[in-house]
């Protein structure tokens, strides 16, 4: 148990680190660059956390409901502290196609989402090198290798991030039609159940930047093979839910909303 205290502390100062980014940039920072930060700031910490919580799960034995029950906290306080940030690629090309955004804005954001990723692996490795726990001094000790992270073949896993990706787009399209209260615990439940239905298959990480931060360093498969599977199976997904519920059956939707804001509410906006 003691290595489960030291991670979810671990996971507490990334939080508040990057908590403190976040405040920091709002003050700080002139407007229109405020959301690149924010992007950063939010990807950091939700790239972070998910290195610190895979050393734990493949070093420490956990009951399922433990897990299940970390996870859906951790993402329960990502979406709470993200504001409206997305930490996702594909939302950001979402706005583009919406209108919402211009391309060079989406860029931008893009590449501020896959820097705080890679800042992130560097950081990973810097807190596991001072040994605070079990789990640390054996990866100081003898080295974290992360192996292949598929349960299936190249398809199996692309299919199982491509659902993934189509079921949480359709939850955060619908979303508003529950109360405002209830909007961030749906999104949280919904992406532990896909996580516990389809992680020993692919990971379900269905998010690109995170893949690239946390699965892309794994051995067993190459990095274009990789790219398949956690980069084109969310896009696919993503853009099938969209083409679905806007244009081929538009009445289901009511409502739009981009990637994950949907959750957010009006008051952490103007915060």
């Amino acid at each position: 148990m003691t290595d489960l205290y030291v991670s979810l502390a671990v996971c507490g100062a990334i939080v508040l680190l990057s908590e403190a980014t976040r405040q920091a940039a709002a003050r700080l920072t002139h407007a229109a660059y405020w959301i690149y930060l924010l992007e950063a700031a939010s990807t950091f910490q939700l790239c972070s956390c998910c290195h610190e919580l895979k050393l734990l799960g493949e070093t420490t034995p956990m009951e399922l409901s433990m897990g299940l029950a970390l996870t859906y906290t951790l993402t329960l306080i990502h979406l709470m502290t993200f504001r409206e940030a997305t930490c996702n690629p594909g939302s950001a090309l979402e706005s583009v196609c919406r209108g919402s955004k211009n391309v060079r804005s989406a860029v931008g954001i893009i590449l501020c989402q896959f820097a705080a990723g890679f800042a992130a692996q560097l950081f990973a490795v810097s807190v596991w090198s001072l040994g605070l726990s079990e789990s640390h001094v054996k990866h100081q000790r003898f080295g974290y290798r992360c192996f292949d992270p598929l349960g299936g073949t190249l398809l199996e896993a692309a299919a199982v991030e491509l659902l993934c990706a189509f079921t949480i787009q359709a939850a955060a399209m619908h979303v508003h039609k529950l109360d405002e209260k209830l909007r961030a615990h749906f999104i949280a439940a919904v992406i532990t159940a896909l996580i516990y239905a389809g992680g020993s298959t692919s990971g379900a990480v269905f998010n690109p930047v995170l893949a690239f931060s946390v699965m892309f360093s794994c051995s067993g498969h190459t990095y274009l093979e990789y790219c398949f599977v956690y980069w084109l199976g969310p896009l696919l997904g993503m853009a099938s839910c969209i083409l679905l519920f806007e244009k081929i059956l538009p009445f289901l939707s009511g409502k739009t909303y981009t990637g994950l804001e949907a959750p957010v509410t009006q008051k952490q906006k103007t915060q």
